[in-house]
């Protein structure tokens, strides 16, 4: 062109620098984002792992009882209990035992687990009973009573113990929340004895 200017094509050399500045900024807040993702998880992970309970129904012959065992290390809030005599649900201990035939000239005494919080290495005795006799003639029946627990972590994470399950590495499993309230559930809460939870190793 006449005038000697000369026209140089494409972007100017401070746009181009500012495109690669704004570009690495941008990777570099994405990766601290990913960072702060991971450590929230690896966090939540931790806590889960610490207040993760875990329970466990059993009998004691030793003590003639029926326990609850929290072998957790966090508290278990009990939130459904329902309890089967050949595959049919009972409705308290009076209906259990009457399903197996037993009769009892001092009704042995129980403790509520229905909405209490089982603290981690605790036991719930449900059932004290009064005599070796009284609890013989309980063991021997004992394969024909199936057990329910719904239970949740103090971080709102539930799981159900059943053992009508017959394979052992399922009979706790996972669950997005504890059953709604039915003609099912077990209602030990009524005319029951305060539950007094004791350490497991007692």
């Amino acid at each position: 062109m006449d005038g000697g200017e000369t026209v140089t094509a494409g972007a100017p050399q401070g746009r181009r620098n500012w495109d690669v500045s704004a570009l690495i900024a941008a990777l570099i807040g994405l990766l601290a984002l990913c960072v702060s993702a991971y450590t929230a998880y690896i966090q939540r992970q931790q806590v889960r792992a610490q207040v993760w309970p875990y329970l466990e129904p059993g009998i004691s012959g030793s003590k003639r009882e029926i326990v609850l065992v929290n072998k957790g290390v966090g508290p278990a809030i009990v939130k459904s209990v329902r309890i089967y005599v050949d595959g049919k649900a009972q409705r308290d201990w009076s209906a259990v035992f009457s399903a197996l035939g037993m009769k009892f000239e001092h009704a042995p005494p129980f403790s509520t687990v229905f909405g209490v919080v089982i603290s981690a290495g605790d036991r719930i005795d449900q059932v004290l009973f009064q005599s070796v006799e009284d609890f013989n003639a309980y063991a021997h029946q004992a394969d024909r009573v199936e057990k329910m627990y719904c239970y949740c972590s103090s971080l709102s994470e539930c799981w159900i113990y059943d053992d009508r399950v017959t394979d052992p590495s399922r009979i706790t499993q996972p669950v997005d929340q504890c059953p709604a309230r039915s003609g099912d559930d077990f209602l030990d809460n009524v005319a029951a004895q305060a539950a007094t939870p004791s350490r497991d190793d007692d």
